[in-house]
C-alpha cells in the first residue's frame, strides 16, 4: 500500500497505523488461505470496483501471483473475515486462483472498522458518497462526533460536515453522484435548495444543460427567490438588495455550515438564520458551533 497520504491522517489514525502494516511482522506467518473461506468485510465503504482495473490486476496475478498478502481475522462464525485487500481477493477469483497469501491477525471490531475505512480513504478514488458513508460509519459504529472524526482524519469539521450532508440527498441524485455525473460541488449546491421537491428536477437539469457550479448556484438562488415571493406576498414592496459584503459573508457561512445561511439586517440590529434539514443535521450544525444538546 502506498503511504504517501499517511501524514495527512490525524494522530488517532497514525496510532492505528503504527500497529497496522500489510508487511508481516517478524512473528507473523504468511499463509495460503482458501478464497472460499474468506468472507467480505461488512464495513467496506467501497461499493463499486472498476472492472477494467480489476481485470488488469487479475491478469497480473495470473502471471506473477499476489505479492502483498491480504489481512484477515478469524471469523466467529466460520472461516475468515477480510480486513484489507478486497481488490486482491476479487482479482484473484477472476484469475481463477483458489488460494491467496494472507496474514491472520487478532483484531477487534473497532480495529476492523477503522482499518477498512482508512485503507480505502487512503486510495483517494472513493466517490464523494462512499467517502461520506465512510465518515458516517466511523460516527455510527464507533460513537464518534463529527469533531472527533475530523480530528482523527486530520480534516476540518466543515470538511466532514459537507460530506455527511450528501447522505441527505434523494437516492436518484446520490446515484448521479456515484456515477460521476454530478460533482461534489454540484451536489453541495443542490442542498441549498429550500424546496426539496425541486432537488431531482434540478439535478436532471444540471445534466441536460451541462450547468457549471456557478450557473447552478445562480439557478438555486433564482428558485429560492421564487419560493420567497409566494402569491400572497407578491404585492409587498420589493426588498432592497443586500450589500455585496453581506452576500459574501453569507456565502462564507454557507460554505462553513454546509447549508443555507442568511443575514437579515434592519438598521443596527438583525438576525442570522441557519437552515437545518433534520434532527441529525441540527446536531451536525451545533457540533460545528461547539454546542452540546
Amino acid at each position: 500500500m502506498s503511504k504517501a497520504r499517511k501524514g495527512g491522517l490525524g494522530r488517532g489514525m497514525d496510532a492505528l497505523f503504527s500497529s497496522y502494516e500489510e508487511t508481516p511482522a517478524d512473528h507473523e506467518i504468511v499463509e495460503e488461505i482458501d478464497l472460499s473461506d474468506i468472507r467480505p468485510n461488512p464495513y467496506q465503504p467501497r461499493k463499486k470496483f472498476d472492472e477494467t482495473l480489476l481485470q488488469e490486476l487479475a491478469d497480473s496475478i495470473s502471471q506473477s501471483g499476489v505479492f502483498q498478502p491480504v489481512i484477515l481475522r478469524q471469523s466467529a462464525i466460520k472461516g475468515y473475515e477480510l480486513i484489507a485487500g478486497e481488490r486482491r481477493v476479487r482479482a484473484s477469483r477472476i484469475a481463477g486462483k483458489t488460494t491467496i497469501p494472507a496474514i491472520v491477525r487478532d483484531l477487534n471490531e473497532q480495529q476492523m472498522i477503522e482499518i477498512a475505512v482508512i485503507e480505502n480513504l487512503q486510495r483517494e478514488d472513493l466517490s464523494p458518497l462512499e467517502e461520506a458513508e465512510a465518515y458516517s460509519l466511523l460516527m455510527n459504529k464507533l460513537a464518534l462526533t463529527q469533531a472527533e472524526v475530523a480530528d482523527r482524519m486530520g480534516k476540518s469539521r466543515p470538511y466532514i460536515a459537507n460530506y455527511i450532508r450528501l447522505l441527505s440527498l434523494p437516492e436518484e441524485v446520490k446515484e448521479m453522484v456515484n456515477e460521476g455525473n454530478l460533482s461534489m460541488g454540484q451536489a453541495r449546491t443542490l442542498l441549498g435548495l429550500k424546496d426539496k421537491n425541486l432537488l431531482i428536477p434540478l439535478a436532471q437539469e444540471v445534466l441536460s444543460e451541462h450547468l457549471t457550479v456557478r450557473q447552478l448556484e445562480e439557478r438555486v438562488q433564482q428558485l429560492n427567490g421564487q419560493m420567497e415571493s409566494a402569491p400572497e406576498t407578491k404585492k409587498k414592496p420589493v426588498k432592497a438588495k443586500k450589500p455585496a459584503n453581506i452576500i459574501a459573508i453569507e456565502q462564507q457561512m454557507q460554505d462553513y455550515f454546509g447549508t443555507s445561511a442568511s443575514i437579515h439586517q434592519k438598521g443596527e440590529k438583525g438576525k442570522i438564520e441557519i437552515e437545518f434539514l433534520s434532527q441529525s443535521d441540527l446536531i451536525r450544525i451545533l457540533d460545528l458551533l461547539d454546542i452540546q444538546l
